[in-house]
């Protein structure tokens, strides 16, 4: 009996994970970092950029508003870094671990590049 109520138990513990949906978190490659400029002439505190972000054959713009004076995202181009693509939003992890959503601004596809199998003299 008490065997049973363990297993039951257990069970009952793992029946959770299989009740909640997967988020899927794929790799993103910052491609470009600029200064946002507002539409207006609201002059704001924080500084906001336009970050351009690759995943798979899509490059997302986002805008990035910068906490407390600070200005490293200017200089991550090139990073990758784990993205969960919403219908609006992208939602990364910072160093600490906390979840940050952005606002997407737009969407393009990814110019895919073939490379071409020539093959030089030089080789041979």
């Amino acid at each position: 009996m008490l065997r049973r109520l363990g297993l039951f138990l257990i069970c009952l513990t793992m029946f959770p994970a299989f009740g909640q949906s997967t988020s899927k978190y794929q790799v993103g490659t910052i491609t470009e970092v600029k200064a946002h400029q507002p539409a207006g002439n609201s002059a704001s505190d924080a500084a906001s950029y336009d970050v351009s972000v690759r995943v798979g054959d899509t490059i997302y713009v986002v805008l990035y508003t910068a906490t407390l004076g600070e200005n490293t995202v200017k200089y991550v181009a090139g990073r990758d870094l784990l993205v969960l693509v919403g219908k609006n939003t992208i939602t990364y992890n910072d160093i600490l671990g906390r979840s940050s959503a952005v606002p997407i601004e737009s969407h393009k596809p990814a110019a895919t590049f073939k490379q071409s199998k020539s093959v030089s003299r030089a080789a041979e």
